[in-house]
């Protein structure tokens, strides 16, 4: 097998290579442009009165080893990242001025890659998707309207690569620590018969994770085909992975680490028939995802050009758990037909999704006016269900035995229009309205089980928004290098599924209400650049956890009222020569919650006891972060040594000193050679040192409590779990272009 796909990898480096170009009458230059128009025009620009930053595809290069986009982005500002397996790949995350990935809008092309109903996106899904990346821009706030899930603290814009219109091959491959390895085949046609042109990407990525059983197995693919003319481009673009991923989403307690060590991993164990603790093979996720655009930019004109796209994305795949003395009739079974009320056994949880839908917009450019006005409708359809494939009492069970199921169905229309107008020369306005419609149905059976009925929970909603995002701001240009911006936007955010399942039966979750307020200064020129951008994020009826439980014990998100985020974001770059840059930024910022009222429980989730913190710090929000990056290029020889230092996080709301996750400080070194050899474009060598200086240290995890009796006292308890990351730890890589 192996051998095989030797020869195959071989065999397509060796076609792409010798594929020859034909003469064209087509501006390239114009054509490229042309692709790239619709996705520009949702980005900011040095015009756009928004706070972002642009990371470039050789920015994204030279740290690519396998690691998912978040562990890319690390260093840009406000960002900080989590893994579950401790060395970023497989579950990972982003948040971004401490907002969580649900809260960040993900876009792929202009077209949105968030889940319907979790709001969030699963890296995991898009393995090595930074390997058909010509750039992202990081928006922070509210940003420029976008299509999919509301921007309620960042978006972040991707835009895959563009046609390669001379024919050419490449090939990477990485290994290092904890047996991770990264491969990747690209191969392009170059433009045939004067207009077509193929680009392909497949990849491998895999890791044992530095948690104990924390494997990885991750195929992916990337396929682009282009039709070019003169004022025409369409393009087709499917991209797709499948991933296998050992749970490790439990995380530890200090407790654990302390008895079994940093790298425990609860997940899938029990005890055997011989009294031995073991673990569940198939404690994995498993999940497949397919993407499919259709993109056409049609020039009108001088001055106008349309935009137009089809998308479609199918999603289906489980997760198998081994459960220890579970509650029987929590899974449909008669306890007295088995003979027992609880047993071990596994249940399978499965999804079958489609998302899909189309996007028209007009671009117009002219003189002091550039505009752009465009609608979008997209339809979401998703079952949820699942199964016990085998029972402890029972064992495996002949018949399919499904105990619950349920389907989501989301509707989400939204129609824009913005212009940045030139008022006199440096001065512009800039004016961006938006208008979603969203239409949000469950119908079906939960996966929890109601005691209140005896039965499993019922789910029967149907709610509907209607939001009016205005922005407005201005932007000035002065001095040459001198830029000054000041801009005001509304957002608001639909609640997620969970919010709906987990909340109250008769009490939908209102939606949340953004008022972001962005005031920088940026200084640029040729070897030095300084900024500063000062915000101010004033939350109405943001949805928190409080301890609050709904009827059938289920932790809830409930509305708060009033909470904001507050802060400054400082950035400077410094390049005195040509081989070498030191760049740096910072995060000061205050994130609080306006007279937050915690509820805990005497007895499971009876008797509650609300708890009057006053102002708490949000959880999951540092007051403060640092990045530092020392950069040096000589000749063919770069080097980078890059570092994040985060604050203390609490993981509550309620602010407890004992259920915060350590400040940390973490530095990375990257070291690479360019070089050719005969055949070749280029060929590169690289080698990582991650965690340099062997931090320990945890950048995500959970956090709970409540009452319980002992004899005649009532005691409080809080429990917490941490994420575990890795020590120091290596890649190396190497890289051919032909």
């Amino acid at each position: 097998m192996k051998k095989t796909k030797f020869l195959f990898i071989a065999s397509l480096i060796y076609s792409a290579s010798n594929v020859y170009a034909v003469d064209s009458a087509i501006d390239s230059t114009k054509v490229v442009n042309l692709d790239e128009v619709s996705v520009v025009a949702s980005r900011a620009t040095d015009k756009t009165p928004v706070a972002f930053t642009n990371v470039s595809a050789k920015e994204l290069e030279k740290v690519n080893y396998g690691q998912d986009v978040p562990y890319l982005l690390q260093y840009t500002p406000s960002v900080i990242t989590t893994s579950d397996a401790g060395a970023g790949v497989g579950y990972t995350s982003i948040r971004v001025r401490g907002t969580d990935a649900t809260r960040i809008n993900v876009t792929a092309n202009g077209i949105p890659m968030n889940d319907a109903e979790s709001h969030g996106l699963f890296w995991v899904n898009m393995p090595d998707f930074a390997s058909s990346l010509k750039d992202i821009q990081i928006q922070r706030g509210a940003g420029t309207s976008t299509n999919g899930a509301g921007a309620f603290g960042a978006s972040i814009n991707m835009l895959t690569q563009s046609a390669g219109f001379s024919p050419s091959a490449e090939f990477n491959a990485s290994y290092g620590s904890f047996n991770t390895h990264k491969e990747t085949v690209k191969v392009s046609s170059g433009l045939l018969n004067n207009h077509w042109t193929v680009d392909a990407r497949i990849s491998n990525i895999g890791t044992d994770g530095y948690i104990d059983r924390a494997s990885v197995n991750l195929n992916s693919y990337f396929l682009q085909a282009g039709y070019f003319n003169n004022n025409t481009t369409l393009k087709f673009i499917t991209f797709g992975g499948k991933e296998k991923t050992y749970h490790a989403w439990n995380y530890a307690s200090k407790e654990e680490m302390f008895n079994y060590g940093r790298t425990y991993n609860s997940c899938g164990e029990y005890i055997d028939d011989n009294g031995n603790v073991a673990y569940y093979d198939d404690q994995t996720d498993n999940y497949a995802q397919f993407n499919f655009q259709l993109i056409l930019n049609q020039r009108l004109s001088s001055s106008l050009s349309l935009n137009a796209a089809l998308h479609y994305t199918k999603g289906d795949g489980y997760y198998e758990e081994y459960k220890t003395k579970r509650t029987l009739a929590e899974y449909g079974f008669d306890p007295v037909e088995i003979g027992t009320k609880k047993s071990d056994l596994v249940r399978k949880k499965e999804m079958d999704n489609h998302f899909g839908g189309g996007m028209l917009s007009l671009n117009y450019k002219k003189g002091r006016v550039n505009a752009q006005a465009g609608m979008a409708a997209n339809h979401y359809y998703g079952d949820h269900f699942g199964n016990t494939p085998w029972v402890k009492a029972v064992g495996l069970l002949p018949e399919y035995h499904e105990y619950y199921r349920n389907t989501g169905k989301k509707t989400d229309v939204n129609m824009y229009a913005r212009s940045t107008v030139d008022i006199v020369s440096g001065l512009n306005a800039f004016v961006d309205l938006q208008y979603r419609h969203i239409n949000y149905t469950i119908a079906g059976v939960n996966d929890n089980f109601d005691y209140n009925i005896d039965d499993m929970q019922k789910l029967d909603i149907n709610d509907n928004f209607n939001f009016f995002n205005p922005k407005a701001g201005l932007n000035w240009q002065f001095c040459d290098y001198n830029r000054a911006y000041f801009s005001f936007s509304v957002a608001q955010k639909e609640p997620t599924r969970n919010n709906y399942t987990d909340g109250k039966v008769a009490q939908y979750p209102k939606a949340e209400k953004l008022y972001d307020y962005e005031l920088g200064y940026t200084f640029n020129n040729n070897c030095f650049s300084i900024g500063a951008n000062l915000y101010y994020m004033w939350y109405r009826d943001q949805l928190v956890l409080t301890g609050e439980l709904n009827e059938i014990g289920e932790a809830m998100a409930a509305n708060v009222a009033k909470s904001y985020r507050m802060g400054v974001e400082l950035f400077a770059d410094w390049h005195p020569a040509k081989w070498f840059t030191w760049s740096a930024n910072a995060t000061i910022s205050k994130n609080r919650i306006k007279d937050f009222v915690e509820t805990v429980y005497e007895d499971e989730w009876t008797n509650p006891v609300e708890i009057n913190h006053g102002d708490t710090h949000i959880a999951f929000s540092p007051s403060f972060i640092f990045n530092n990056s020392f950069n040096f290029n000589y000749n063919n020889f770069d080097l980078s040594l890059s570092t994040q230092y985060v604050s203390k996080q609490y993981m509550t709301n309620a602010e407890y000193e004992d259920q915060v996750l350590d400040a940390y400080c973490v530095s990375n070194l990257h070291l690479g050679y360019n070089f050719k050899l005969p055949h070749t474009k280029s060929v590169r060598i690289g080698f990582s040192i991650y965690n340099l200086f062997d931090e320990e240290y945890e950048n995500n995890g959970y956090a709970g409590g409540g009452y319980y009796v002992d004899g005649d006292e009532k005691v409080f308890y809080r429990y917490s779990g941490y994420a575990a990351q890795a020590g120091t730890n290596f890649m190396g890589s190497v890289s051919f272009k032909f």
